[in-house]
């Protein structure tokens, strides 16, 4: 591997180890096996790298969901959404580590503008992705940069984001899968339709 991939693979280790606030520059050189320079050539700065290493876990968490997702080729877009929902709630005990780095890693980056940039981009690529997804399952002509399948994309990940902040402060109390679909319903069926009635979840 390269100095640059030697780098990621030490952060993702120390993340899951040590935890973002608690991780040095001497601990990357010592776990990767590089040097100082390596960091700030490939990254930036030790931050840069550590989000960096958050990101990917993310990137890669979303292809397995998207597989899990897309699995079944007869499933519409909202069996293939709580599918996986469904599968991320069980998943989070094994990500605990790493969502706890990104919630350190989103304080640091309110103050960095740089850092901040970096985790914009992240959700820039995760929206297209599942945007891509999202268009995929309509299989209306909708195509992934269509306004529609933006934002279906932006909800799902806040939903997400959401359930993932609600899971580690209250494991227990956070819905699953079955009552987002009813808490889904509900919202839908009290939604204005575009006349002023209530909409039909019938049809």
């Amino acid at each position: 591997m390269s100095h640059r991939d030697d780098l990621l693979a030490a952060a993702r280790t120390l993340l899951e180890r040590k935890g973002y606030a608690h991780i040095t520059t001497r601990d990357l050189v010592a776990e990767s096996g590089t040097n100082l320079g390596s960091i700030a050539y490939h990254f930036g700065s030790k931050a840069g790298l550590l989000n960096e290493a958050i990101g990917a876990a993310f990137e890669e968490w979303t292809e397995q969901l998207a597989r899990i997702a897309m699995a079944d080729p007869d499933a519409g877009l909202a069996e293939r959404g709580l599918s996986a929902w469904d599968a991320m709630l069980d998943d989070l005990t094994t990500r605990r580590a790493v969502l706890v780095a990104y919630l350190d890693a989103l304080a640091q980056a309110e103050r960095t503008p740089e850092l901040r940039d970096q985790f914009a981009g992240q959700y820039r690529r995760c929206r297209a992705r599942v945007a891509a997804l999202v268009a995929e399952s309509l299989a209306d002509g909708t195509r992934p940069e269509d306004p529609r399948a933006r934002t279906l994309a932006a909800f799902v990940i806040a939903v997400c984001d959401g359930l993932s902040v609600q899971w580690l402060l209250d494991p227990d109390g956070a819905p699953t899968s079955a009552e987002l679909a009813d808490g889904l319903a509900v919202l839908w069926a009290s939604a204005p339709s575009p006349r002023g009635q209530s909409a039909d979840v019938s049809t």
